[in-house]
This record gives structure tokens, sequence and C-alpha cells, in this order.
């Protein structure tokens, strides 16, 4: 294969894996401006919420898992169908007359997600050589990152011109094209026959993930000391015991104990986990001081947003063009450099101060976040 053919080979991996994060990435975060909106059309009351956190819980629930399936089922052919089902999740959504439907179309939406994501980056990861595999994951964790700091912006702005269902009508077309270039895209082989799954194993992994995500969803709404957080938090650890307990026991386990041993792998994991709950936190806290401490409208403060938005967007691609020697230091770098400016931000006495050290923090939470996730896929 010459090497404007196997350029060729590869570009509709890395079209589908990018449409399919700016779709994922999108719905996770364009649904809070709407909210009221949405409450107001369906005659929702105290299940509003569940529109972004039953999208959210089942992400985080079935990712360990698909993952693990694509490695036995194929990558291109999960990534395929977490394509078409996000998609069709995306019309029933669109068309929701009652909350309920909604939010079981939300969760499957979710399931879609989960699905297609974790295969997506590893089959690029197999795709590319180690030359041109962090560039490629750099763009696809990019396209990623405009859609999830441009989101509130693009779900408010949507929600006030047309309609709340704009944001899942726009998901349609993008998921069926996603979904298309994904059955074009080609596979490598492995030459070995896939292992297969430890059904118990699974299971419990992915019990113990959905319950820890249900505590970190409600934990503030029930409280912290409650008695239901307590038994979320007992309950998980007995499922990642039990999980624990399978995998040490399983021929073929899900989780693989050379990557345990794997130091790289396990520090840029948690590495990644800090940058990614540091992300969350900017993406909450800096759109609503545009909006609560600078006092500015939701359209003004989406424009103000767009600052950091760039910043963020940009972050993908220039992580992957970091040699992997420089990673760990350039990791620990933005972390210092996302956590000064999350410190520093509260403290702007003018607006332009404020925008200014909130576009340095999206930038360095960015990189750091993007480069997690390609050192790791390195180190694995």
């Amino acid at each position: 294969m010459t090497v404007r053919s196997a350029a060729s080979a590869r570009r509709p991996a890395l079209a589908a894996v990018s449409l399919g994060m700016f779709c994922v990435q999108l719905d996770a975060f364009a649904l809070n401006p709407a909210l009221p909106r949405i409450g107001r059309d369906l005659g929702a009351g105290g299940g509003l919420p569940w529109v972004v956190s039953g999208y959210l819980l089942a992400a985080a629930s079935l990712m360990l898992g698909a993952g693990r399936l694509g490695d036995v089922l194929g990558r291109r052919a999960l990534l395929t169908t977490g394509l078409a089902v996000f998609g069709g999740a995306s019309l029933v959504c669109a068309l929701s007359p009652s909350l309920p439907v909604l939010v079981g179309a939300r969760v499957v939406q979710g399931a879609g997600g989960a699905l297609a994501m974790p295969v997506g980056l590893a089959l690029l990861t197999r795709l590319y050589p180690p030359a041109l595999r962090g560039r490629a994951l750099g763009w696809a964790i990019g396209v990623g990152g405009v859609a999830t700091a441009c989101g509130p912006f693009v779900g408010g702005v949507l929600t006030e011109a047309v309609s709340w269902r704009a944001v899942f009508w726009l998901n349609v077309p993008v998921a069926a094209l996603a979904a298309g270039c994904a059955a074009r895209a080609a596979e490598p082989r492995d030459g070995c026959a896939p292992r297969p799954v430890g059904g118990k194993g699974l299971v419990a992994a992915t019990a113990a993930v959905a319950a820890l995500a249900v505590c970190t969803d409600r934990g503030p709404v029930w409280g912290w000391a409650s008695g239901r957080t307590a038994a979320a938090l007992v309950l998980t650890a007995a499922l990642f015991v039990v999980f624990v307990r399978y995998e040490r026991a399983a021929p073929n386990p899900l989780v693989s104990p050379a990557l345990l041993r794997n130091r790289p792998f396990v520090a840029f994991t948690a590495a990644g986990a800090v940058a990614n709950a540091a992300t969350v936190v900017f993406l909450f806290v800096v759109p609503m001081s545009l909006q609560g401490s600078w006092r500015l409208s939701a359209a003004a403060a989406g424009a103000a947003f767009l600052a950091p938005a760039a910043a963020m967007s940009v972050a993908g691609p220039l992580a992957g063009r970091i040699a992997p020697a420089r990673a760990a230091g350039a990791m620990a770098g933005c972390l210092g450099l996302g956590g000064a400016g999350l410190c520093a931000a509260p403290m702007a006495t003018s607006l332009p101060g404020y925008v200014l050290a909130a576009t340095g923090c999206g930038a360095a939470l960015g990189v750091a976040g993007a480069l997690a996730l390609i050192a790791t896929q390195a180190a694995a």
C-alpha cells in the first residue's frame, strides 16, 4: 500500500471519530441552557434534571464495557453501530412528546455515545503509525473540545432562535454522515483471535461505574452526608470489590493486570482524571460567573465565552504535536497553569481580565486533557 493510499484509507475513520466526538460532546453540554424551555414545553417537574443526568450516566456507565466489546466484535462495526444508535435516539429526542420519552431517548443517546467513542479512539490508534497517531487523536479530540466549549452557547442560541428540539435535529445528519464514514473506514487486523469477554466482570464493572456516577450526580441534591449518598458509596465500593474478585479469577480479564503495573499508564490516567474534573468545573463556573457576577445576558455571556472556547478548540492539535518524551512535563505544566487560571479568574477586577484568565485556563486544561488521552493510548 502506498503512502497516499494508506492516508486515503485512514481518512474515513478520522472523519467518523471527529464527527462523533462533536455530536457526543455537544449533547453533553448544550442542553443546560434549554432546560427551562423544555420544562415549560413538556410540563416537566422535578424530573427535568434527568434530561442531562440520564445521558451522562448512561455514557459513563457503559464506556468501559464498550471498549472491551470493541476488541471482540470489531472496532469499526461497534463504531458504526454506536453512531447509528446515537443518531436514531437524537431523532426520537427531537420528536419527544413528553418528558419520559425524552429522558429514555437521552439514555439511549448516551449508550450510543459510549459504544462509539472508546472504540473510535482505539481504531485511530491502530490505523495511524506512531509518527502520525498523536496528530490524528489530537484533531479528533480538538473537534470534541470545540463542541464541549461551545455547547452552552450553541444550545442557548438554538433554543432562543428556533427551539430546543433544534439541538437534537442538528445531530441527525451529522451522526448519519459519521456512521457512513465509519462504515467505509479501514480496520487493521490484530493477527490473533479475539478473547472472549468475562460476562460477570463486565456486569460488575458497569454496575460499579453506574453507582459511582449516580452518587456523583445526585450527591449535591441528596446531601453528601445523607443516608442515600452513603448507601450509594457503599454499593459502589461493594461492586468494585466484586469486580476485582471476578477479574482475579477470569482467564481473560476486562482490565489487563499488565496495565495496572504500567506506571506511565496509571500516572497519565490519574492526571487525566484531574484534568477532566477541573475542566468540568471550568465549563460550569465560567459561564455562570459571566451571567452572575458580571451580569451579562445569556447571548453576551456566550459571546464572551467564545475566546476560552477557541483556546480549548486548538488544544487537541497542539497536544498531538508534543513529543511523547515531553508529555509528562507538558501535562504537569498545563495542570499547574490551569489551576492558576482557576484561582486567578475570580480575582479579576475587569471583564477583559476575567476573560483573559479564563482563556489561559481553558487552553491549559484543554492541552492537559487531550495529552492525557493521547499518552494513555500510547502507554497502553
